[in-house]
């Protein structure tokens, strides 16, 4: 699997290639700025993207926005977003265009090797992987409002972990329930979200993020 990293601190951005690559990964490209990004990305046409929020030359969003650029030019382009802390402005305009192969995780998530690892093996397939951080963030923003706030405390709970890019199988090992409850409390969160029902686990995912966004 082909991956582009963009990373300005070297010494994170070595780590990352040395850790890509002892799982089988491909780096094709590691960058440290915004124009070295954007032109990676346009030649080495990478299943995945790896990229920092903030890049140079002006380190504020030139990675998000290179990443954007690039996924409008090539759509559904998998980008996973690495960020210090949690910005719910980036994690808006990433999910915005509602496709799926999308990440943000916070730095700190990196140095957990098996789940760095697996958001980006999840968002190459193209699913979602979002930080619980800013699902929570989501979440509470607007857990007074309704109809979110007419969920119940479980089904909040599996929200969440909807949201983050968990199976119904998932979800329920880590709630220890069955599969069969976990299921029925889906369907009621998407009735009582006004959402359709589907067996498409990224496009419910986005779907259900979209909508608690749009309460901003």
């Amino acid at each position: 699997m082909r991956v582009v990293l963009a990373e300005d601190l070297f010494l994170l951005r070595d780590g990352l290639v040395r850790m890509l690559e002892a799982y089988d990964f491909e780096v094709v490209a590691a960058v440290e700025s915004g124009p070295e990004l954007t032109k990676a990305l346009a030649e080495s046409e990478p299943d995945v993207a790896v990229v920092d929020v903030r890049l140079p030359p002006s380190h504020t969003d030139e990675g998000l926005q290179c990443a954007l650029a690039a996924r409008r030019a090539r759509p559904g382009l998998p980008v996973l977003v690495l960020s210090q802390h949690v910005e719910q402005l980036y994690a808006r305009e990433l999910l915005a265009d509602g496709n799926g192969g999308i990440g943000y995780l916070l730095k700190d998530r990196v140095f957990d090797a098996d789940q760095f690892i697996d958001a980006v093996r999840r968002v190459a397939a193209g699913g979602t992987a979002m930080d619980p951080q800013v699902i929570q963030q989501l979440l509470s923003r607007r857990a007074a409002e309704a109809p979110l706030g007419g969920l119940t405390p479980r089904e909040m709970e599996v929200l969440e972990l909807m949201a983050q890019g968990r199976s119904n199988a998932a979800i329920a090992g880590q709630l220890v329930v069955t599969e069969r409850a976990i299921g029925k409390h889906t369907s009621n969160i998407f009735l009582k979200l006004g959402l359709p029902v589907s067996d498409d686990d990224n496009r419910r995912v986005l779907a259900v993020i979209a909508y608690l966004d749009q309460g901003r």
